[in-house]
């Protein structure tokens, strides 16, 4: 085996970015990497990023909106979309939902992990502040 073979599972830097118990960078293995690219993409607004502009989908911004089937469906598109372009390469998206009550945005999402063929049922949620 080649020192630049890697025998331990893939990881990537946790997020929100934090020290773990020994001081160093706190990681995450794919499958909870990837849950927090799905979190950032979702409660991100556009404009919010300075180098990326058109990153994310604004649904916190949409928390106190009038809630109708039009609404509904214009979001689902809007995530699936935003979840294809950005994310695209990592998850392939099986079924998603967007629930909005009172200051709450629930996104109820399954995917599957292209890296490992995984599926993934899962739930985000954000408060408006």
């Amino acid at each position: 085996m080649s020192r630049h073979t890697r025998s331990h599972p893939r990881t990537d830097i946790a997020f929100p970015f934090r020290a773990d118990r020994r001081g160093r960078t706190a990681h995450a293995d794919h499958a909870a990497h990837v849950h927090d690219l799905i979190e950032q993409l979702l409660f991100t607004s556009p404009g919010e990023r300075v180098m990326r502009p058109d990153f994310g989908c604004g649904l916190l911004d949409l928390v106190f909106a009038p809630n109708s089937p039009e609404l509904v469906s214009t979001l689902e598109l809007s995530v699936q979309a935003s979840l294809q372009r950005w994310l695209g390469d990592l998850i392939d998206v099986v079924a998603l939902d967007v629930v909005s009550d009172e200051n709450v945005v629930r996104v109820h999402l399954s995917y599957v992990l292209r890296a490992t063929g995984a599926r993934t049922d899962d739930v985000f949620e954000g408060r408006a502040a």
